[in-house]
C-alpha cells in the first residue's frame, strides 16, 4: 500500500467518530449529506480509479478496495456509496477521449452513478440516438455529477441482434450522459442500506449523443494503464471490500457491547464473560478472517493479471464473482450471529447491530453476488478436462 493510500486511511480514521455519531441522520435523508459527500471528494475516494494524467490517484486495486472497505466498517452507506463513487468511473474510460478529456476538464473528482442492467431502449432516428427507460438501484444518484444506464438497441420496436446475428442476444450500449438530462425518481424505501439514495433513474425520448454510447463489457479504454483493461471484473469484488467492511462493523459492534458489562436476564455471567458467548464470538471471528482471506487472494490476483496484461479473461471473471458471492455469504452469515449474540438490545433502532443486519442483507441481494453466478464456475470446472 503507497503512501496515498496510507494517508487516506488516516484520514478515514480521524473521520470515523464523526462519521458514527450521523448513523441516524444519513438513514432518515435516505441519502449522503452534501458535507459528507465534500469530504469523500476531500479525501480522494473519487479518484481512486482516475488515471493520473486526468489528476487521479490510479491506486492498485487493493489499495482502493481496503479504503472502501474501511469506510464500510463504519458506515454501510458510506462504505457503498463510496464502493460505486470509485469504481464508476471506470465506466467513463470506455468514451472517446474527446469526450472523456472534457468531463474531466475541471478535476478528477467527477461523481459517476447509475445502473447496469438493461432496462432501458436505445432507437436510432432521423434525428439521432434517442433513449428511453427506467434503471432501478442508482446508488448515489442524488450526488452524482453523470449517470449511467444501460439501454438495448431496438429498430421499429424490435430488439436488434448483437454480434451474434439473428437469434443471439440483443445489442447492447451504455449510455452517460450529465446529471441534469435524467429523472430521479423517489423510490428508496427499504430495509437497508438507506442512506445510499439509490432510487430509479429514467429517460423518455432523451437524445444521446452517439459518443455518449458506451460498451463498458468488451469496450477498449481510451486511457492507457493496467487499471483500465476491464470494467465489469472489478464491480463484484468491490462489493466483497464493502461487505466486508460492514460484516467487522457488526463484529465491532458486539465486542463493544459486551465490553460494556452487559448481562443478559436470567444469564449468571456477564457477556464478556461467558463461554458461550466467547466460542460463539471466536468462530464468527474465524468466518470473518477466512472470508477476508478470500477477498485479499481474489484481489491480489486481479492486480497481479492486470500488470500481466490479462485482466480481461472470462475464467478470470468467473472465478472473481464466485469469490464475491460466497463472501457475500459468509458476511451475512456473520452479522446474523452478532445480531443473535446481542439479544434484546440488539433489536432497537439505537442499536448498530440492526443496522449491519438489515444493510448485509440487501448488500447481498445485489445481483453481481447472488448464488446464480456459481453455475457458471461450476460449469467452468467441469470443462477443465
Amino acid at each position: 500500500m503507497n503512501d496515498i493510500a496510507q494517508r487516506m486511511l488516516s484520514d478515514i480514521h480521524d473521520l470515523s467518530a464523526d462519521i458514527e455519531a450521523r448513523a441516524a441522520q444519513i438513514e432518515a435523508e435516505r441519502r449522503l449529506p452534501a458535507d459528507l459527500v465534500h469530504t469523500l471528494r476531500s479525501i480522494g475516494v473519487f479518484r481512486m480509479y482516475v488515471p493520473q494524467s486526468h489528476g487521479g490517484l490510479e491506486l492498485n486495486i487493493a489499495s482502493a478496495m481496503s479504503i472502501v472497505t474501511a469506510l464500510s466498517r463504519i458506515d454501510s452507506s458510506i462504505g457503498w456509496l463510496a464502493g460505486i463513487g470509485a469504481t464508476a468511473p471506470l465506466f467513463a474510460t470506455r468514451l472517446p477521449r474527446n469526450v472523456y478529456d472534457a468531463m474531466y476538464r475541471h478535476g478528477p473528482d467527477v461523481i459517476i452513478a447509475g445502473a447496469v442492467q438493461p432496462t432501458g431502449t436505445l432507437e436510432q432516428t432521423a434525428q439521432g440516438w434517442r433513449a428511453n427507460g427506467r434503471w432501478a438501484f442508482a446508488s448515489g444518484c442524488m450526488h452524482a455529477d453523470w449517470l449511467f444506464g444501460v439501454g438495448v438497441v431496438s429498430a421499429n420496436g424490435k430488439p436488434v441482434s448483437g454480434a451474434n446475428g439473428a437469434g443471439g442476444p440483443p445489442l447492447m450500449h451504455g449510455i452517460l450522459l450529465p446529471a441534469g438530462a435524467w429523472r430521479i425518481e423517489d423510490t428508496w424505501d427499504v430495509a437497508g442500506l438507506e442512506g445510499t439514495g439509490s432510487h430509479h433513474i429514467s429517460l423518455t425520448n432523451a437524445p444521446v449523443p452517439a459518443e455518449h454510447l458506451i460498451d463498458h463489457i468488451n469496450g477498449e479504454s481510451c486511457v492507457p494503464g493496467p487499471l483500465f483493461q476491464a470494467v465489469t471484473h472489478l464491480l463484484a469484488p468491490m462489493g466483497s471490500a464493502m461487505m466486508v467492511g460492514m460484516a467487522e462493523g457488526a463484529l465491532d459492534a458486539i465486542v463493544a457491547l459486551a465490553n460494556t458489562g452487559r448481562q443478559q436476564f436470567r444469564v449468571a455471567t456477564t457477556m464478556r464473560e461467558s463461554e458461550i458467548f466467547q466460542f460463539e464470538l471466536g468462530r464468527v471471528e474465524a468466518e470473518l478472517r477466512a472470508a477476508r482471506a478470500l477477498h485479499d487472494a481474489q484481489v491480489r490476483t486481479l492486480w497481479q493479471r492486470a500488470l500481466e496484461g490479462t485482466l480481461k479473461d472470462d475464467t478470470l471473471y468467473a472465478q472473481a464473482t464466485q469469490t464475491a458471492v460466497w463472501v457475500a455469504n459468509v458476511c451475512v452469515r456473520v452479522a446474523d450471529a452478532c445480531f443473535a449474540l446481542g439479544g434484546g438490545a440488539a433489536i432497537y433502532d439505537s442499536s448498530p447491530l440492526q443496522r449491519r443486519l438489515r444493510d448485509l442483507h440487501v448488500a447481498a441481494q445485489h445481483a453481481a453476488v447472488h448464488p446464480r453466478h456459481y453455475v457458471t464456475a461450476g460449469k467452468l470446472l467441469l470443462n477443465r478436462g
